[in-house]
């Protein structure tokens, strides 16, 4: 796959001038009169993001000018190949070579088209990597995105666990990572009792799967994901208009498999392990019912005020086989709550952590990426809204406020003090088109994230 990308110049590139908008009018005062002459014709408003097809003395496309904020906006080229006529472009700037590498990863990321069941309307246009460019750090992350998107977009009857599990073993064969999976009853002989129960009333049976990449020795980092591949709600339904886009629920896993592709292309000194707990949440005479008792691999009992928070009892028997090896850093993804969607909107995940230095970090981090992630506090205080007269604790809370804080509590039970961990709650998905992110699935944070582990332990840039 090219993302629109070329790996050097061809003769007929056209070249693509990027000119920063407050760069805009000296810019101008530098081109010849037939160019001035164009653009002021042509009425074009030169607003980031806007661009210009400037004409030859032939009247053929000669270059293209578009306005851009700054040199490093990772998103300034992302609506261009698709909007640009096809053929190949080089960027004409003399910017540094990160600043060339984050707008040719923004169009890449522009670039994406998932054609699995329809095939592309056209084709992209493409760019051209200057000598300067790291070409294998940009196709990293780029492909990294796509694999992600790729597994969100699929629709939930080529995406069941069984199908996340080929997911994983493909990327775990590419880099010489091991992985096993504990499936169906066997997740009750090893003492996974929450998978199970969410699992169970599906064809498709649920599942623990475990990927384990690098040397022993090196630092340890546990990436773990939410995948359910489809949610209906369980026995506590969902309306039909809530149903719609629950492919992307097992989203988190997603985004877990797609960090894991990063760090292990990219090589970072770490001992990753990936836990995926994966199950389709579904009606049947056996499903889960509201006022069950679950019983978790902590030992904890847990009291279902609804089964529709049922992503929260999976990833806490997967959180608990996590903080087994006491992890220097712990980090789960998962599409949990509309109530963080309610807080930040769509495209801002929310971030829960227990470890100010790390939560810190991950925000610094995520801002120079441009991987937005908005921090939402562990109020203690909020606890007892998960009291349950019956049981440790009840996955839900019966009151309509904090539903992002009481299930980010909720974890919290199972992940011991001392470990490093950061939840992250997200949407996974663009409601729509903007440039470099088309609408669809999305890999939200996990750029954010990988930025912070490649400063933290190093590795091959």
């Amino acid at each position: 796959m090219s993302y629109g990308l070329l790996p050097g110049r061809s003769a007929t590139a056209i070249p693509l001038i990027p000119i920063i908008e407050t760069e805009l009018e000296r810019w101008l005062q530098q081109q010849d009169e037939r160019w001035r002459n164009w653009l002021r014709a042509s009425d074009c408003k030169m607003k980031p993001g806007s661009f210009s097809l400037l004409p030859g003395v032939d009247g053929r496309l000669q270059a293209v000018a578009i306005c851009i904020k700054r040199a490093d906006d990772l998103w300034a080229l992302g609506s261009l190949p698709a909007a640009l006529p096809e053929g190949d472009y080089y960027l004409d700037a003399l910017f540094e070579a990160r600043q060339l590498e984050r707008l040719a990863l923004g169009w890449a990321l522009g670039a994406y088209q998932f054609t699995r069941y329809k095939a592309a309307k056209r084709a992209v246009a493409r760019l051209a990597l200057g000598l300067s460019c790291n070409a294998e750090r940009i196709y990293r992350q780029a492909e990294a995105v796509t694999l992600v998107r790729d597994l969100i977009n699929t629709p939930a009857e080529d995406m069941m666990p069984e199908h996340l599990t080929e997911a994983t073993e493909a990327i775990g064969s590419k880099f010489g990572a091991s992985v096993t999976q504990i499936v169906g009853d066997d997740l009750l002989a090893q003492n996974y009792p929450a998978i199970h129960a969410v699992g169970r009333a599906s064809a498709h049976p649920p599942r623990l799967l475990d990927l384990r990449w690098g040397d022993p020795l090196h630092p340890k980092v546990t990436l773990v994901g939410k995948g359910v591949c489809f949610d209906s709600g369980g026995l506590d339904l969902k309306p039909s208009g809530a149903m719609r886009l629950m492919k992307k629920d097992m989203g988190g896993a997603a985004t877990a498999l797609g960090l894991a592709r990063l760090l292990m292309s990219t090589g970072l000194p770490v001992r990753l392990r990936v836990l995926i707990a994966a199950a389709d949440n579904a009606v049947s005479s056996n499903a889960f019912r509201p006022g069950d008792i679950l019983h978790s691999r902590l030992g904890l009992t847990i009291e279902v005020h609804n089964t529709d928070a049922e992503g929260r009892l999976i990833l806490c028997d997967a959180l608990a086989e996590a903080a087994t090896e006491q992890p220097e850093a712990l980090f789960d993804f998962a599409t949990l709550t509309g109530a963080a969607r309610v807080a930040l909107g769509t495209e801002m995940p929310a971030l829960f952590c227990n470890d100010e230095a790390l939560a810190a970090g991950l925000l610094g981090a995520a801002e120079k990426e441009q991987d937005p992630i908005w921090r939402l506090p562990l109020y203690h205080a909020y606890r007892d809204l998960l009291d349950s007269k019956i049981a440790d604790l009840a996955n839900a809370s019966e009151s309509s406020y904090a539903g992002a804080i009481s299930a980010a509590l909720f974890l919290k039970e199972f992940v011991p003090d001392g470990i490093p961990w950061a939840h992250f709650d997200l949407m996974a998905w663009n409601l729509g088109t903007q440039p470099g992110r088309p609408e669809g699935g999305e890999a939200m944070a996990m750029r954010g994230v990988f930025a912070w582990l490649e400063q933290r332990y190093g590795g091959d840039n």
